[in-house]
């Protein structure tokens, strides 16, 4: 696993997943947009259904601020979009059941609950610039409050 390669400033690593209707989205094809890439551990469990409401609620804010919000989990696009019609969300989700593109984002490794140690999705977000750059990394995030600080930091890089 090792450290996170995500660095301010570097590249984003590339990637190209499916969302919830099983179209493919390449981080290549957001150039020139602002990416918020949030990681979360599994469809409709309490605080990733936290995480995705609060982020829906706040797709306008975003967009008007040229953003585009990708939640991404290990889950099947089928799942992703069973989670989407249940809580009426807004955002695309990404599916990487493979976990490539979380270990390239750092956000698949060691994580400890209730006293034990075990291997899964790490929650936490990367804001990629409009040259593909990372511009901000949350590295261990709590699910509640977590969109409006990532919309205040976009309105803060943005100027």
């Amino acid at each position: 696993m090792g450290e996170s390669r995500i660095e301010i400033g570097n590249a984003a690593p590339p990637f190209r997943l499916e969302d919830q209707d099983g179209a493919k989205l390449a981080l290549k094809d957001l150039r020139g947009s602002w990416v918020v890439l949030y990681f979360y551990p599994k469809d409709d469990t309490p605080g990733c259904t936290t995480e995705a409401c609060e982020f829906s609620e706040g797709i306008e804010g975003f967009a008007g601020l040229d953003a585009v919000v990708l939640g991404c989990s290990p889950d099947s696009p089928d799942r992703h979009r069973r989670f989407m019609l249940k809580h009426d969300l807004r955002v695309r989700l990404l599916s990487d059941p493979e976990h490539a593109v979380m270990e390239a984002y750092g956000a698949w490794g060691e994580k400890s609950m209730y006293g034990r140690t075990t291997l899964g999705v790490i929650r936490s977000t990367v804001l990629i610039d409009p040259a593909g750059r990372v511009a901000h990394h949350w590295r261990k995030v709590s699910a509640k409050g977590h969109a409006a600080k990532v919309r205040e930091k976009l309105e803060e890089l943005r100027g």
